[in-house]
């Protein structure tokens, strides 16, 4: 019985033929993503916006507007309620534009007067000078890891593998960073972990190409 093969042999595709359009068209993504994280920006998250998380659960499916009710008259801001994990569970988000000193106290009353079977899971409060570090923090420690791998891929390979090295860096982290503008999906601390993970692990992908198929410099 004749093996079954999808593709004859001695079938060949010329897969290279497409490499230019290939890299003009990340190119442009990336250019795209650069506009998107200036215009209109990131959907920043509380820990670099500043304001206030709170994790609620209840004995049966909460209700957005029922929960918006029940905190507006705090005066924490714009509110957004999200479903989280099951309809039991919900994040509660908001801007605090005043002293965050007492916002816990303030929800746990709130809540415990308005919405007595609904449990605080946790309360986090950030306030703006604290975002505002955290976000300048996590740029610089991206920047600063992107900086350690060039002096390492400068050490380490010839320059052309180093080149090919930091394109791919830059059009990965470019397009990731587009990809949260488009999808307006929050950009927090976890965010900045992700991309610093993936600067690691695009330089291991090609440090173990390039050390198959290139020279090294030491």
């Amino acid at each position: 019985m004749r093996p079954l093969r999808l593709v004859p042999d001695g079938t060949t595709i010329q897969f290279m033929r497409g490499r230019f359009a290939g890299v003009i068209t990340s190119a442009v993504l990336s250019t795209l993503s650069v506009v998107l994280f200036f215009y209109p920006g990131l959907n920043l998250g509380v820990d670099f916006r500043g304001g206030v998380v709170v994790e609620l659960r209840g004995p049966h499916a909460l209700q957005a507007d029922a929960i918006r009710e029940a905190f507006a008259p705090l005066g924490f801001g714009d509110l957004r309620v999200q479903e989280f994990g099951s309809p039991q569970d919900v994040l509660v988000r908001f801007e605090n534009k005043n002293e965050l000193q007492n916002a816990q106290r303030m929800i746990a009353a709130r809540v415990a007067e308005v919405l007595p079977n609904v449990q605080i899971r946790r309360v986090e409060v950030v306030g703006a000078r604290v975002s505002s570090e955290l976000f300048r923090d996590g740029l610089l420690a991206t920047a600063l890891a992107l900086v350690a791998v060039l002096l390492y891929i400068w050490f380490r390979f010839e320059w052309q593998f180093g080149v090919g090295v930091v394109v791919t860096l830059l059009l990965d982290i470019t397009k990731t960073i587009g990809f949260f503008g488009v999808t307006r999906i929050e950009f927090d601390l976890n965010s900045v972990a992700a991309l610093l993970t993936l600067i690691g692990y695009s330089v291991r992908e090609s440090t173990d190409q390039y050390e198959a198929e290139g020279p090294r410099r030491i």
